[in-house]
């Protein structure tokens, strides 16, 4: 019994001590948080293409749910899916890999083609690596010119707002492949 609780006190110290030890990114955070009042915002335009592969052996888009509407809704209403997709500096998807645009699209129009959209923009390499960007909104993917919010950001994109407009940039209805064009426009501190 003494040697249980010997253990039992030991594990609880070294619980206690993990708990009373400030977090690197805690304490760089609070730091950062106790300057924002003095921060000057930045601003940024940033351009890519989002690599969509929905009907390749190495797909990134995937359904994972579906209403009972969508097999008969000639706009898929109902469908949820989620992405994986390249983000690269060009349109051709062996060009510059700048990161990943993840995040849950869903068929939430019964009249036209437009997707609810939350997207995170990752990027893993450049000025903005390890740096998130946040997009949500209505997505009318058959129009030019689409505009989404930038509600947020992580890393350098702390505090972020903005928008973003897309268009698609090619498609190719046999392999199921499309490329899409963002100008994203950024305020951060």
């Amino acid at each position: 019994m003494e040697k249980l609780c010997a253990i039992l006190f030991f594990c609880s110290l070294l619980i206690s001590i993990t708990y009373a030890t400030p977090n690197e990114a805690i304490t760089e955070a609070e730091k950062w948080f106790k300057n924002l009042s003095q921060a000057k915002p930045k601003v940024a335009k940033l351009h890519f293409y989002v690599q969509d592969a929905q009907g390749e052996l190495n797909a990134t888009v995937w359904e994972v749910a579906r209403a009972d509407i969508t097999s008969i809704s000639p706009t898929t209403f109902g469908q949820v899916r989620v992405l994986d997709n390249l983000i690269t500096a060009k349109p051709d998807r062996n060009s510059e890999k700048l990161g990943r645009a993840q995040g849950l699209i869903t068929s939430s129009d019964f009249e036209e083609s437009a997707l609810a959209m939350n997207i995170n923009f990752v990027f893993n390499s450049g000025e903005y690596n390890g740096s998130t960007l946040c997009i949500l909104g209505r997505n009318a993917i058959l129009s030019k010119n689409r505009e989404l919010p930038v509600v947020g950001g992580t890393g350098v994109f702390r505090m972020a707002r903005g928008f973003s407009i897309s268009n698609t940039y090619s498609y190719d209805p046999i392999q199921n492949y499309g490329v899409l064009e963002y100008s994203v426009y950024v305020s951060y501190v």
